[in-house]
C-alpha cells in the first residue's frame, strides 16, 4: 500500500522522484494552479507557456512530463490536468474535491515505479488534503497477487505502485490535516481491500474463503463477527441463501459484522450481495456474460469495507454489516425454475429465473437485519443489467421506501465522488410479481427490471424501517481502461457512500 505523508517543505529542496503540479484549462490556454508557485518561479513565471508548447491544455486527466528546473532536487515535474478553472463565486473559487481526487489519482498511476512523489496541488483546507491523499492512494492501486512469476520483470520495468505520496502545503501537526490523512488512509486501504476481493478469482474466493477474510479483519479491528454455515442456515430457515447456493460444491454463508460505539445513538445496517460467482444457475448465462461474474460479490465487499472503515475511524454510530454469500452454479442439486423457496421471513417465493438470484440472498439478509430494528438499512448489490442499460457503466441507481432518505443517500454519494441517480419505485410494477403458487415470484415485468428487483427487496424490509437500495451493477467492475483514480477491474463502488452515511449518522446530520 502506498504511504501517505504531509510536508511543509519547500518544493526545490525536497528529495523525490517527481513533483506533481496542477494545471487548469483557461480561456487563453493552460493556467498553473495554486501550489506550484515555486515551480513556476523557477521558470521565471513562464511555466504555463512551457506547458502549452509541450501540448498541455489543462484538460481533466491530462499528463505532461518535463524536466525539473535547475536547483530542484527532484528530476521530474509532472503536470496533471484539473479541468476547467473553478468559478470564483462557487466555494470561494477553491478547486472541487473530486477534481483534486481525480488529478492525484491520474498522477499516482502515471508515476508507477517511483519511490516517492510530492504532490504540490491546491491545498485550500483539510478537505483538499484528504481529497489529494485519497486520490493518490486509490490511483496507485494495483492488483498483482497472481503475478508472482513476473514480479522481477515488473519491478525492472517500473510497474510497482508508487511507494510514497507526499502532500505539500499540508501541515503534519495540524489536527484537521492529520485527521484528513487518517480518514483518507482508512477509507482508501479498505476500499482497495474491497477491490482485491472483487478481483480475486472465484476458485480462490468462495463463500467460506470470503467469510474467513471477514473474520480475520473483524478480529484485527475489534468487530464482533458471526458466521452462519450451511447447517446454521438450514436450522434458521434461510431458504433464499440456501436455495441459491444449493447447486454449488461450495456451501453458502451469512456473515454478520457488528461494530458498536459506547456513545452511539443511532444504528445503521448495511446488507451486501455476495455471489462469489454467478453462472446464472439452471438459467445459465449466455456465452460472453460469464467472464466477469467474479464481481457479483461487489456489494458484500463494499459492506465489509465500510464496516471495517467505520471501526478504524471510531465513528460514534453502531454499524452492522450483513454479507449474504453464495455461489450460483448449475448441477443436479441446483434450484430449478418453478421451485418454491420459503424465505427466512416466512414468505414463499416462486423462482422463475435462477439468474435472478441476488434478490433471493438479499431478501434473507434484509429480514435478518430488520429483526434488530436499525434506524435505517442500506443494501448494496450488483443486481440488474437493466440498471446498467438505464444509467451506464459509471453511475449506480438509488431506490428507497422514503424519498427524503433516498435524497440523503444520493447527496452523500455525490459528495464523496460516486456518481449516483435517484430512481422511482412505481407501484404498478409490483403486480407483475404476483404468483399463482407462492406469495411472490422473483421475476416481474421485463421493462424496468431494476425497479422490479428493488420492489421485490422492499417486500423483505421490516415494517416501519427506513431502507435504501443501491444497484451498483454498472460501476462495480470497470472493463475499460483506467480513469481518474479508478482502475481496470474491481472499483470498490459503494464503499465511500456507505462510510459517508455512517459519518453523517454519527454526527447527527442524517436525521
Amino acid at each position: 500500500m502506498t504511504a501517505l505523508t504531509l510536508s511543509t517543505a519547500a518544493a526545490p529542496g525536497l528529495r523525490a522522484d517527481a513533483i506533481v503540479i496542477g494545471v487548469s484549462k483557461g480561456d487563453k490556454g493552460p493556467v498553473v494552479a495554486p501550489g506550484a508557485e515555486a515551480v513556476d518561479q523557477a521558470y521565471d513565471g513562464g511555466l504555463a507557456g512551457v506547458l502549452e508548447t509541450l501540448g498541455a491544455s489543462g484538460a481533466e486527466g491530462e499528463i505532461t512530463k518535463l524536466p525539473a528546473p535547475s536547483g530542484f532536487r527532484t528530476p521530474l515535474v509532472v503536470a496533471v490536468g484539473l479541468g476547467a478553472l473553478p468559478e470564483k463565486d462557487v466555494n470561494g473559487g477553491a478547486y472541487d474535491a473530486e477534481a483534486l481526487r481525480k488529478a492525484s489519482g491520474v498522477a499516482a498511476r502515471a508515476l508507477a515505479g517511483s519511490k516517492k512523489a510530492a504532490f504540490a496541488l491546491p491545498v485550500a483546507d483539510a478537505a483538499a488534503v484528504g481529497a489529494i491523499g485519497e486520490g493518490a492512494l486509490l490511483g496507485a492501486y494495483s492488483f498483482d497477487a497472481y503475478k508472482e512469476g513476473n514480479a522481477a520483470k515488473d519491478k525492472k520495468n517500473g510497474k510497482a505502485p508508487l511507494a510514497e505520496a507526499v502532500v505539500l502545503g499540508a501541515k503534519p501537526r495540524d489536527k484537521a490535516h492529520k485527521a484528513a490523512v487518517e480518514r483518507a488512509t482508512a477509507v482508501s486501504e479498505e476500499l482497495n481491500r474491497a477491490r482485491d476481493l472483487v478481483n480475486t478469482p472465484p476458485n480462490d474466493l468462495n463463500p467460506e474463503a470470503f467469510a474467513a477474510v471477514a473474520q480475520a479483519a473483524a478480529k484485527e479491528n475489534g468487530i464482533k463477527v458471526q458466521v452462519l454455515d450451511e447447517k446454521a442456515l438450514a436450522k434458521g430457515g434461510y431458504g433464499g441463501i440456501l436455495g441459491v447456493g444449493s447447486g454449488s460444491a461450495s456451501a453458502p454463508r451469512l456473515v454478520k459484522l457488528s461494530y458498536t460505539h459506547s456513545k452511539a445513538k443511532k444504528h445503521l445496517a448495511f446488507v451486501g450481495k455476495g455471489i462469489t460467482y454467478d453462472s446464472g444457475g439452471i438459467s445459465l448465462k449466455p456465452a460472453g456474460h460469464n467472464e466477469t461474474m467474479k464481481c457479483d460479490m461487489s456489494g458484500a465487499a463494499a459492506v465489509f469495507a465500510a464496516v471495517v472503515t467505520a471501526a478504524r475511524l471510531g465513528l460514534e454510530v453502531n454499524v452492522t454489516g450483513w454479507l449474504a454469500l453464495a455461489e450460483n452454479m448449475p448441477s443436479g442439486s441446483a434450484t430449478r425454475p418453478g421451485d418454491v423457496l420459503r424465505m427466512y421471513s416466512g414468505k414463499t417465493v416462486e423462482v422463475l429465473n435462477t439468474d435472478a438470484e441476488g434478490r433471493l440472498v438479499l431478501a434473507d439478509a434484509l429480514w435478518a437485519a430488520s429483526e434488530e430494528k436499525p434506524d435505517a438499512i442500506v443494501d448494496v448489490a450488483t443486481l440488474t443489467g437493466a440498471m446498467v442499460l438505464a444509467l451506464g457503466n459509471r453511475t449506480f441507481g438509488v431506490m428507497a421506501n422514503d424519498e427524503a432518505f433516498r435524497s440523503a443517500v444520493h447527496e452523500a454519494a455525490e459528495e464523496v465522488g460516486e456518481p449516483a441517480w435517484p430512481m422511482p419505485l412505481p407501484e404498478h410494477l409490483r403486480k407483475g410479481m404476483d404468483s399463482p403458487t407462492a406469495d411472490i415470484a422473483n421475476m416481474g415485468e421485463r421493462m424496468g427490471g431494476g425497479l422490479v428487483a428493488a420492489l421485490f427487496l422492499r417486500e423483505f424490509v421490516g415494517e416501519g424501517i427506513t431502507w435504501a437500495h443501491l444497484d451498483i451493477a454498472g460501476p462495480a467492475f470497470n472493463e475499460q481502461g483506467p480513469f481518474g483514480y479508478t482502475p481496470k477491474g474491481g472499483t470498490g463502488s459503494g464503499v465511500r457512500t456507505l462510510v459517508r452515511l455512517a459519518e453523517l449518522t454519527a454526527s447527527g446530520d442524517l436525521g
